[in-house]
Formats: structure tokens, C-alpha cells, sequence
């Protein structure tokens, strides 16, 4: 049987353009180009697909659970495995299971896990978000502000080791909480340093880029914000060309004129790039969950403690995506790029990620011409079809 395979019978985006009449070929797993349908070779196993459209698959730098399963209340090879299969029906080729602040036990146990999926080769699984426990009280969120602590010398050493021993780490810390020494450390181990749930002003954002920190974590949630005076930590990552910063695209964590007026604002070679923040409901009916003791609520396309704060978001890549082209009315290949391109660029993984490029991953998803996933392709192989 051949090694190469052809995927032919849908429109074609490869990040930058599109290609009609076209096959997508995939040699052990990776792109090996796009040639006309047909200068496709006799020998290829051809996969012929029913309309529609492939796109790059898409890449979620957080992801706090799906399937059921919260990485935080079993952080485990077995959920991390759950969590990667629930969000490739949504078209997510790529994710970092995310851990949000939790005790230094936990911690060790999701980094571990971490580690083991890496080995394994868990389809779907990129690395790990390590959301806390270093951040700002006064920008907690839905994290407990019991746990929340600052980072000592131990955390920084099992934090360094980590992301040497990962695929890839991004570590979310809080501008005042963390210095930019630690910060550094964290860079220089390749670790990838956001900023988020924190109440800093413009010059210790400022401070943070400059010391190594190239992200921010739900762009405008939990942050300081922009004022007439003092820009705070959201100014700061719009003035910061190299910082890349992740967006919950759901119409209730930003307003969607906030996204217009920041899609306007921000300029490259750092983008903005869509997230989920999804929780365990994902890919399930599930109404409630619990984190840390507490309980979430899903109603009304939210997630929500008793209290009324936002507990991570009952949203989907795809859903993401369609919100950027119907509401905010970008382009589909912008919408396409921030859930794939955009983020592999935040991680450094440009050059085979995010694209169907020569040489790239050959992940990607089959969508219908309305872009419902028909169809979820990790590596060159299936992994969820409608």
C-alpha cells in the first residue's frame, strides 16, 4: 500500500490562499504539497471528500477540560487523552490541556501527566498551560484566591524543569507578582510566559515583554484595563508589537466592539488568536461542574459560579471561529488564521503548524460550505468524523 495519500474533492486554504480542483498530499504524516486534481501520482491512495472546504486544523492554547473530565479534578494521562478526543469533533487539532491555580500537588501530578502524553503520542496533545497559582488577588477571576500564593525558588525550579521536559509550557503569571528575573528564568528554560489574571500597571507589563513574557492570557478578562491615564495591562499588550494574546471569541467575555476596536489596534508580528477556555462540558450536555469545591453553572451560553463570575466558557473552536466571520465580520481566512496560524506563531511552531504548507503537520479539518466539521484529521489520520 502507498505511503502517500491525496485528499481531493473540497476547496483548499493552506493559511495563506486558496486552491480549487486541488489535492492536499500527505506523506507519514506531514504535507508534502498541493497539486492539481489532476497531477495527483497513480500510485496515491486517494480520499475523495464530499464539497466543502479543508482548512488548517485548529490549534487551543487553553483548554481547561472537555469530555467530561476537568484537567484540574483528575489530571491524568487517561483525561488528558479524554480532553483531546472531546475537543476533535470542534476541529481542534492541537491543544494544551490548561491547569488552572491549584495546590503544588496537583501541579506535580498534571505535569507528569503532561509529560506521559508526550511520550505516548496523544493525538491532539501540544503541551501544557499552567494557568497559576502565581497571579493577582485583585484579578482572581473564578480562580480560588486561597490558593492563589507567590512564586518561590522550588516553583520556579520544578516550572523550569517542566518546560525542558515538555513539548511545550506556558506558564500565566501575574506582572507584579512574578519579577521579570523569574520571568527571564522561565523564558530562557523555553517556557512561553503570558500575563493574565493580573492588575499591573502599563510599566510593569511593560517590564514583563521586556524581561521575556511574549503573551497574554484572555485578552481584556482579568487584567487591568485600558484607561485615559494609566493604560494598564491591556494598553500594554496592544502597544507591544512581539506580544501575542489569546481572545475568548463568545460575545460575553468581550464586547464585541472591544474585539474590533483591539483587532484594529494591535499590530504584528504578534497577533491575536482565538481560545476556548473551555471547561468539562465540552462535547457533552453536562449543566453542572465543580472546581476546586465549587459549583459552575452552564445557562445561557455561559459558565458561572453562584456569585455570577465567569468560569471559564461553554465554547468550541468552530463556534469561536463562526463568531469572528457572523458578528464581528471578519474575513474567513483572518477567522482561520487566528484559530490556527496565529496561535502556532505564539508558540514558535510556524514552521509546521497552523498551515498546509510543504513540510507542515498534516492536520487539518473538513468543513461543509456553512463550516459545520464534517470531518477532524490529526497527522494525516482520522481522528473524528461526523
Amino acid at each position: 500500500m502507498s505511503d502517500l495519500l491525496a485528499i481531493t474533492g473540497a476547496r483548499i486554504f493552506d493559511g495563506d490562499g486558496w486552491h480549487d480542483d486541488a489535492a492536499l498530499l500527505i506523506e507519514f504524516g506531514y504535507v508534502s504539497g498541493i497539486v492539481a486534481g489532476a497531477a495527483v501520482p497513480a500510485h496515491a491512495r486517494r480520499v475523495v471528500l464530499d464539497g466543502g472546504m479543508v482548512v488548517p486544523g485548529f490549534i487551543d492554547l487553553q483548554v481547561n477540560g472537555g469530555g467530561g473530565v476537568l484537567f484540574n479534578n483528575a489530571p491524568t494521562l487517561a483525561s488528558i487523552r479524554t480532553i483531546c478526543a472531546a475537543h476533535a469533533q470542534f476541529g481542534t487539532t492541537a491543544l494544551l490541556p490548561t491547569l488552572i491555580t491549584d495546590t503544588a500537588a496537583v501541579n506535580i501530578a498534571a505535569i507528569a501527566a503532561g509529560i506521559a502524553a508526550h511520550e505516548e503520542r496523544v493525538p491532539g496533545f501540544l503541551g501544557l498551560h499552567l494557568e497559576g497559582p502565581h497571579l493577582s488577588l485583585a484579578r482572581k477571576g473564578t480562580h480560588d484566591p486561597a490558593l492563589i500564593r507567590p512564586m518561590d525558588e522550588e516553583d520556579l525550579a520544578r516550572l523550569t524543569a517542566a518546560a525542558r521536559d515538555l513539548p511545550n509550557l506556558i506558564c500565566t503569571v501575574a506582572a507584579e507578582t512574578v519579577g521579570p528575573a523569574q520571568i527571564a528564568a522561565l523564558a530562557e528554560a523555553g517556557a512561553v510566559v503570558s500575563i493574565g489574571h493580573s492588575d499591573a500597571d502599563y510599566a510593569a507589563a511593560k517590564a514583563a515583554f521586556a524581561a521575556g513574557a511574549t503573551m497574554a492570557t484572555h485578552l481584556f478578562n482579568a487584567m487591568s484595563q485600558m484607561g485615559n491615564r494609566e493604560p494598564g495591562v491591556a494598553g500594554a499588550v496592544l502597544d507591544s508589537p512581539a506580544v501575542f494574546a489569546g481572545l475568548i471569541a463568545d460575545g460575553i467575555h468581550v464586547h464585541p466592539a472591544t474585539i474590533g476596536a483591539a483587532l484594529r489596534a494591535k499590530t504584528a508580528p504578534g497577533r491575536i488568536f482565538l481560545v476556548t477556555d473551555a471547561m468539562s462540558q465540552t462535547g457533552t450536555d453536562i449543566q453542572t461542574l465543580t472546581l476546586n469545591g465549587r459549583t459552575i453553572t452552564r445557562a445561557e451560553g455561559a459558565l458561572r459560579l453562584a456569585d455570577g463570575t465567569l468560569a471559564g466558557a461553554d465554547l468550541d473552536m468552530i463556534d469561536a471561529v463562526d463568531f469572528m466571520i457572523g458578528r464581528i465580520g471578519l474575513a474567513p481566512e483572518e477567522s482561520f488564521r487566528m484559530a490556527a496560524l496565529y496561535p502556532a506563531e505564539a508558540m514558535g511552531l510556524a514552521a509546521t503548524h497552523g498551515h498546509l504548507r510543504r513540510g507542515a503537520v498534516a492536520s487539518f479539518v473538513h468543513l461543509s460550505d456553512d463550516r459545520r466539521v464534517r470531518s477532524t484529521w490529526i497527522d494525516g489520520e482520522t481522528a473524528w468524523a461526523a
